[in-house]
């Protein structure tokens, strides 16, 4: 028998744990759920509990309920969403976490170009004023997490939502691992300074410069983080 959910994050810890063991190979797709009953007791949860984490699974593309057939476990690989994202880098964090860095440089890259074209002054100011906080940060936990705001109001500033929500989803999977991957922080005053040529090409609104200070950037970020 599983061990016991605490009843507090008992939805969240739920769908963390069934997503998991999907994703892990407990329940292959194809295959079918225990019953709710069954499931239920296992990890120590009601079946009203069980029911919630169920739809929030259907929702992220883990699972299907049919009346009369049970929950069935779907191909998460052609039917899953970035919801996953979390998950799938606990569980395999370096095949995962390649490919993360991998988007996460390609996708910066076009955001900083997008940033660049469309960016308002208000947008702008707020740059300006995340690479100050980034400066100004007392311990390099401050310096990543105003790194991290300095890319959402980059994804802001391309003027696409769809680009918006992507990123959330990028920020969603790095959030969780995020304390291990702090060695381009330590120094916060370095840090800024590693992002004004980025930040100048924002600013005159050069989107070919920008992509190419977004590039050179992630790039440099990656190896200081994989280098911690």
């Amino acid at each position: 028998m599983s061990t016991p959910i605490r009843r507090d994050t008992v939805v969240s810890t739920l769908v963390t744990r069934i997503s998991e063991d999907v994703l892990s190979g407990r329940y292959p797709p194809g295959s079918s759920l225990p019953p709710e009953r069954v499931l239920a007791a296992s990890y120590g949860v009601t079946r009203t509990s069980l029911k919630h984490a169920l739809v929030q699974l259907a929702q992220a593309g883990l699972v299907e309920t049919k009346h009369g057939v049970g929950t069935l476990v779907r191909d998460y690989q052609e039917l899953g969403g970035l919801e996953l994202l979390p998950a799938l880098l606990r569980l395999d964090p370096l095949r995962w976490g390649f490919e993360v860095f991998q988007a996460r440089r390609q996708v910066g890259a076009l955001l900083a170009a997008e940033a660049a074209r469309n960016g308002t002054v208000a947008q702008r100011t707020r740059l300006v004023e995340q690479v100050a906080a980034v400066r100004a940060a007392e311990n390099a936990d401050q310096a990543q997490l105003a790194e991290l705001e300095f890319h959402r109001e980059l994804a802001s500033a391309t003027g696409n939502r769809v680009y918006r929500l992507l990123s959330n989803a990028l920020f969603a999977a790095y959030l969780p691992v995020r304390g291990a991957l702090q060695g381009p922080f330590t120094n916060p005053a370095e840090a800024a300074d590693r992002l004004e040529p980025l930040l100048k090409a924002l600013l005159a609104g050069d989107a070919k410069a920008a992509h190419a200070a977004a590039e050179s950037y992630l790039h440099e970020t990656e190896r200081l983080m994989l280098g911690a």
